[in-house]
């Protein structure tokens, strides 16, 4: 098991590797496996990109983000254009059905509201704005609202979970209730749980997924 100063000491090396990041003004603070990244970065695109990485790091079992976004006065726009921007963005995107996501900007934060059908459109939906200018956050509030029936989506899923992250699937509990997957277990790195994450995701009728998966 990787010391704090270890850990701390990977993550700042991810945060350096990653070319989308600028470590320059990103804290690192390592405590038992979890990891705080403090500091302020240029977008939120960066932000993100920060994010990410951190959570590529073997070792990191959870990730608290304080990191503020301080736009430059040549990235900041007004909210009517980051507004205008948005919904240029959601239209563009093949996989953002039409018309059925509304982006609300206040002070450079952009609310994304509506229904799909799928958590790859809601999470599309979001990719077409994060990485806009002026975008200071980001909050997806879409709701998943599925047309087919929820019909065996513990045995598929189980099924779904076998083919794609084999190693995991004996050690999670899949519980199912109406259109609600319960996810319960252990993985060891962010990577597996975002695999069994996704395939829960990906059963056709579910509306919503409760992770309550640990990095061991």
């Amino acid at each position: 098991m990787r010391s704090d100063a270890q850990l701390r000491g990977d993550v700042e090396a991810e945060l350096d590797w990653e070319p989308a990041v600028n470590p320059a003004h990103i804290g690192v603070i390592a405590a038992d496996g979890i990891v705080t990244l403090t500091g302020h970065v240029a977008s939120h695109a960066e932000k993100y990109a920060a994010e990410a990485a951190a959570r590529r790091v073997k070792g990191v079992k959870a990730l608290a983000v304080e990191i503020t976004v301080k736009l430059s006065p040549s990235d900041t726009r007004s909210d009517a254009d980051i507004a205008m921007a948005a919904e240029r963005g959601l239209e563009w995107s093949v996989l953002v059905p039409t018309g059925k996501i509304k982006p609300m900007v206040e002070n450079g934060w952009v609310t994304l509201d509506g229904e799909v059908e799928w958590d790859y459109q809601r999470r599309a939906a979001e990719r077409a704005v994060r990485n806009l200018m002026g975008v200071t956050g980001v909050t997806n509030a879409i709701k998943i609202i599925p047309k087919v029936k929820t019909v065996d989506i513990e045995k598929r899923l189980h099924d779904a979970l076998s083919r794609q992250a084999s190693r995991e699937a004996d050690h999670i509990q899949v519980t199912v209730v109406g259109s609600e997957v319960h996810l319960k277990g252990k993985v060891h790195s962010w990577a597996e749980l975002n695999a069994v994450q996704g395939a829960a995701w990906s059963a056709p009728g579910v509306r919503s997924v409760v992770n309550d998966l640990t990095i061991d």
